[in-house]
């Protein structure tokens, strides 16, 4: 995959975990009502620590769409992440959703930042492309 359709790819892949992360996962929690209850119920943390979770969870899902700060926000999203798998695991349920969420994530930033992989990896930094400015 050349550069330039790698880093689209990286970023619909961005977009579409943001939006999902945001329009589903977020949304129920800061949305109240019965459903945050049972939920809240169900894993045992009180309604109101759900909702700063959904804060929380939006704000760090934004910033993996900000240039300056995305990799802080796929460090910090990748903690969220672990977390929400322990709660899975301690629940005895199936903890798959957010692995693969994660591996989405970490798939979408070595697209956008190979750069930043090159670095991790202790490797010679991608070739930039020719009709790269």
């Amino acid at each position: 995959m050349n550069s330039k359709a790698a880093k689209i790819t990286g970023w619909v892949l961005s977009v579409v975990l943001t939006l999902f992360l945001i329009g589903a996962s977020a949304r129920a929690k800061l949305m109240g009502g019965e459903t945050l209850e049972g939920m809240a119920e169900h894993i045992g943390y009180t309604t109101e620590t759900l909702r700063t979770v959904g804060i929380v969870e939006a704000i760090i899902a934004i910033s993996i769409l900000i240039p300056r700060i995305n990799f802080v926000g796929a460090l910090l999203l990748t903690a969220y992440l672990g977390g929400a798998t322990a709660t899975h695991v301690r629940l005895e349920e199936a903890f798959i959703a957010p692995v693969v969420v994660g591996v989405v994530l970490w798939t979408a930033m070595a697209l956008r930042r190979p750069d930043v992989f090159a670095a991790i990896l202790g490797i010679s930094p991608p070739a930039k492309d020719a009709t790269e400015g």
